[in-house]
């Protein structure tokens, strides 16, 4: 790490028309400090209880520091790849923080790390057995006849197939957050699991579980000089400002904390997904029956990223044109796919967006 932080000083140093030598010196200093001896940041601090498990799946509750202000409970679903306290990553700047804050009943269902012997899992096994037993639990613990979900990621697209398949279980409120529906134009994921090249099935066979570092380069591949170097640029340059080391450190551990994607639903989500783009056409299984997203009625926010390069806007907006609702809602936010969800901007104005509509539809 610090041979690389030395060559980018080299290239990306500042000018030293605008700094002095030791000012420059410390920073890289105090970089170096940062990327080798500073102990990891505390994640995920609002207080939680755990309500039910099953496998290696965990639903949690959040402990408002408040009485109830509404009556329709949120549970938050999450993506199967990267762990959940993106949402809830430090005071201040988390979402699950700001919606207890205000009252809601806020609760997480975590997917947890599989192991080898979870390979072939299914994501019919996540959206057919895992969601459907949370929200019970929620319900009952709650004392709610409904509830709302929303979704993050991938975890969005898996709550729109399970409100599509189950159009009986009382969902009074989606929220889907840079939750792609469309894959037919996926940019650079598209051509990198191009059929034609990619070959999903010798993938899986031979890995099983693939590797969350496999899953994180794919992403940073996206745009590979601003995520492989760009983190490490703007740690040089602005190492003399403590509170953006914070964040710096907070944003690195969670992207570099990535879990396996068990090979089952990982050869669904890119053969089905990715490849043939079932679910916007219409011919998505799960478990035998076909996914009509046209059953979706309950309200529904749908927020995109204009920055967004892993869920791009008009993947995310295409859900509008399917489903069912008369109260929907859509929004591409000046964001990107994690700066919806921490940042200035996301306390400034996701996180608003997001409580004032619940708010509206959840008393």
């Amino acid at each position: 790490m610090t041979k690389e932080m030395c060559k980018m000083s080299k290239q990306f140093g500042s000018s030293p028309l605008t700094d002095s030598l030791p000012d420059s010196y410390a920073r890289f200093i105090r970089a170096v400090e940062v990327v080798t001896t500073d102990a990891d940041p505390e994640v995920g601090p609002t207080p939680k209880q755990v309500i039910w498990t099953k496998n290696k799946s965990t639903l949690y509750r959040f402990v408002p520091n408040q009485k109830k202000n509404f009556r329709v409970p949120l549970l938050m679903v999450y993506a199967l790849i990267n762990k959940p306290y993106i949402l809830d990553l430090t005071k201040g700047n988390s979402l699950i923080e700001y919606l207890t804050d205000q009252g809601f009943d806020v609760y997480l269902l975590e997917w947890g790390e599989p192991g080898l012997e979870d390979k072939d899992m299914q994501l019919d096994d996540y959206i057919m057995e895992y969601i459907p037993r949370a929200i019970r639990k929620v319900l009952r613990t709650s004392g709610a006849k409904e509830c709302s979900l929303l979704g993050y990621c991938m975890g969005g697209t898996m709550s729109a197939i399970f409100a599509a398949l189950h159009p009986d279980v009382p969902i009074k409120n989606l929220v889907f957050l840079t939750s792609p529906f469309d894959f037919e134009n996926s940019g650079l994921y598209g051509s990198f699991v191009d059929e034609r090249y990619f070959d999903i099935d010798k993938v899986v066979e031979t890995l099983g579980l693939i590797p969350g570092d496999m899953i994180d380069f794919g992403n940073k591949m996206l745009k590979p000089i601003t995520n492989f170097y760009g983190p490490y640029v703007s740690l040089v340059d602005r190492a003399d400002n403590e509170t953006f080391i914070e964040s710096w450190k907070l944003m690195q551990k969670w992207v570099s904390d990535g879990v396996p994607f068990a090979g089952g639903a990982y050869k669904q989500w890119i053969r089905d997904f990715y490849q043939h783009n079932k679910l916007i056409k219409g011919t998505l299984k799960i478990r035998g029956t076909q996914v009509d997203l046209k059953q979706i009625n309950a309200s529904v926010l749908n927020l995109a990223a204009d920055r967004d390069h892993i869920a791009q806007p008009h993947q995310v907006k295409a859900l509008m044109d399917v489903i069912s609702s008369e109260d929907k809602e859509y929004r591409a936010l000046p964001t990107g796919h994690v700066s919806v969800v921490f940042g200035k901007k996301a306390v400034a104005i996701t996180y608003p967006t997001i409580g004032d509509w619940l708010a509206e539809r959840s008393s």
